[in-house]
């Protein structure tokens, strides 16, 4: 009996793929990242006992540790340095991902071209094109430099090779998925294939002192394609956003080492290249001699960055039984929590039997809870078809019990639209220090809200006079 039976030592040992969790036996579904069929067998967990060794370098006060070997480095690109925490560090690796067609590239390629210009020996690997597409796309931004040193390669062993003949202080690749190790099985962007590559890519920036960006795809689903376990190698990870029919993109970070993970870069990406964004507001507001029905200005936060967006409604007679809700930039469920509370809260009754159409301006997406009062006005401006006075912000959480919500950030939000030349804004009480000459009204509620509509052309006004001129005669 004893001799069937195996020991902790001969047994099998299961690792998921995806994050890194073992377990002692197989489960279809790993309980760490909740992925499926992602949990193999790697070998058994032999239980070793590791010596005391050699030490590489000897343990020091803290104080006497060098930190200027962390000093950040400026990229030359202004707006990624802020999300950064002030530039690469050397050794630091930094993990940029995104959409196909977002501007990745583009905006490396600007980025390494800059470090050349400074006589930083930058290398840039791609492994999704050819030399001579890159090239073009050097030409039409303009990053041509001596120090500057292109390959097209998909091996990593001949990626190693090149750091070994330049020797860069920076290093790009595009992608981590397209290069693989012929030690390795397994095609280009498997999972042991990206951490193996990954792996050792950080090994050589560390012991090289180089800065690495790496270009990461994304799923259908938006996350980092690959195991998990790479966003977790990395010293940064930022996410690179935007729709590709519009001109703006936001650069996220969501991993940092070495600085704030709260911070958004703003870019415009063109025919020539891409730009930074260092006063993107322009972009999400539509410059008017006359105020509009429907439209109301808020002030969202992108990390610590306040920016001024517009918010604009739309709403028509129904010609079907079941009337449209569609929104773009606007997250459906809040869109249809304010028509509720517009509904109950502030009696307008006539926008249950109406399509409305409500958008942002410029491609921002407004996902935060401080854009509601302003999403309510636009809509009850749109449904009573009268404009909302000229330089207002709106800017709180509407509950569904119709009050008006304190939100994060009121002074700063407050600044940036007095900055752009507003001169009056909606808030929730106590919005503190409020800029001079910048007139603000604390609204409670949603029927408080409702007053800065002109008087006797309120919804529910609105609505009677048109019942009353609908009427018969006699």
């Amino acid at each position: 009996m004893a001799a069937r039976t195996k020991s902790a030592k001969d047994r099998p040992s299961y690792r998921c793929t995806e994050c890194g969790w073992t377990t002692a036996k197989w489960l279809g579904r790993c309980p760490e990242c909740q992925a499926w069929g992602t949990v193999e067998e790697y070998g058994a967990p032999a239980v070793r006992t590791t010596a005391a060794g050699r030490v590489s370098n000897a343990a020091l006060p803290i104080g006497q540790v060098d930190g200027r070997q962390a000093t950040a480095r400026s990229t030359g690109v202004d707006e990624l340095d802020r999300v950064l925490g002030g530039g690469l560090v050397p050794g630091a690796v930094v993990l940029l991902a995104g959409e196909p067609g977002v501007g990745k590239s583009t905006l490396l390629l600007d980025v390494a071209a800059k470090a050349a210009s400074d006589e930083h020996r930058t290398l840039y690997v791609t492994g999704e094109e050819s030399a001579s597409q890159v090239r073009l796309r050097a030409d039409r931004i303009g990053a041509i430099d001596d120090h500057l040193y292109l390959a097209a390669e998909t091996d990593l062993s001949a990626v190693l090779g090149h750091l070994d003949a330049v020797k860069p202080s920076l290093l790009v690749l595009d992608s981590v998925q397209t290069v693989a190790s012929p030690e390795i099985d397994g095609a280009p962007g498997g999972m042991a294939q990206v951490r193996e590559v990954a792996g050792a890519l950080i090994r050589a920036s560390k012991e090289r002192g180089m800065s690495t960006l790496l270009v990461g795809h994304v799923t259908k689903d938006g996350a980092i394609a690959g195991p998990r376990l790479l966003e977790h190698l990395v010293d940064v990870v930022l996410h690179f956003e935007g729709d590709r029919h519009a001109r703006l993109r936001l650069v996220r970070g969501v991993k940092n080492r070495y600085g704030a993970t709260d911070e958004v870069g703003c870019f415009e990406l063109h025919d020539e290249g891409i730009t930074g964004l260092a006063d993107p507001s322009g972009l999400f507001l539509t410059r008017r001699a006359e105020a509009v029905p429907g439209t109301c200005l808020t002030v969202t936060l992108e990390g610590r960055r306040p920016l001024v967006a517009e918010v604009q409604a739309l709403t028509v007679d129904s010609q079907i039984p079941s009337p449209r809700r569609t929104t773009s930039g606007l997250e459906t469920s809040r869109v249809s929590m304010m028509l509720a509370v517009l509904e109950q809260r502030g009696r307008i009754s006539a926008l249950g039997k109406r399509d409305i159409y409500s958008a942002t301006v410029g491609g921002v997406k407004l996902s935060e809870p401080a854009a509601d009062l302003a999403v309510a006005l636009a809509l009850a401006s749109a449904a009573s078809d009268t404009p909302l006075p000229k330089n207002l912000v709106a800017i709180g959480e509407v509950g569904l019990a119709g009050e008006v919500r304190r939100v994060t950030g009121v002074q700063r939000r407050l600044a940036e639209a007095h900055r752009l030349g507003f001169t009056h804004a909606l808030v929730p009480s106590d919005p503190g220090r409020v800029p001079a000459g910048m007139k603000v009204v604390e609204v409670a509620d949603m029927a408080d809200a409702l007053r800065v509509l002109p008087r006797g052309r309120r919804p529910s006004a609105a609505r009677e006079e048109g019942a009353r001129r609908e009427a018969p005669a006699g």
